[in-house]
């Protein structure tokens, strides 16, 4: 299964985040499921490449020339993906993925969790997304998501809606069940 993860490039976010990251990278390989990433280094984003790809994995990362000027290219990846721009970065990660995992992040990863939200509300795919709200991280985006749905924003009954997930074994129960309905479709 090729999965995507939206998270963190900050180098100075907790290190309990980064083992989280290193843990997610490492699950990813040992299953032999493929990486989708933004192609860049530091933070979430080295952890997670750097545990799936030194473990084996394969490591594809989506980067726009903006990024790897800054010399934020990611040495993680077995297969690399040049684009123009951040939208072509979201619309390739999007298209390649068979799944969505938000991890705590800032301002692009809420970009990227949004356009995947917003275009599978309108039904460009299906595909989930699971956004790992460790620690709380997203409490906050829960309670605001729960006004809109209480002042008719969001229809109670959406079409299409994010997971909240709480602890990593939640996130891979919930990748192994959907993994399992790829192979049946496939079938």
């Amino acid at each position: 299964m090729k999965i995507a993860v939206y998270c963190s490039a900050k180098d100075t976010i907790a290190q309990d985040y980064k083992v989280l990251g290193e843990r997610i990278g490492l699950w990813l390989a040992e299953h032999s499921h493929t990486l989708i990433f933004g192609g860049a280094t530091g933070g979430l984003m080295t952890a997670v490449s750097k545990a799936a790809f030194e473990n084996g994995g394969e490591v594809v990362g989506i980067i726009p020339p903006t990024i790897a000027r800054a010399g934020r290219l990611s040495p993680y990846c077995t297969q690399l993906i040049s684009v123009a721009n951040m939208n072509e970065r979201k619309q390739q990660m999007k298209e390649l993925a068979d799944c969505f995992v938000c991890l705590p992040g800032s301002y692009g990863t809420l970009d990227e969790m949004f356009d995947v939200i917003a275009s599978g509300t309108v039904g460009e795919h299906r595909k989930p997304l699971y956004i790992l709200n460790v620690e709380g991280f997203y409490n906050s985006l829960c309670h605001q998501i729960e006004r809109m749905k209480q002042e008719v924003f969001i229809p109670k009954l959406e079409a299409y809606h994010p997971d909240f997930v709480s602890t990593l074994d939640e996130l891979t129960e919930q990748l192994n069940v959907y993994e399992q309905k790829l192979l049946r479709r496939q079938q």
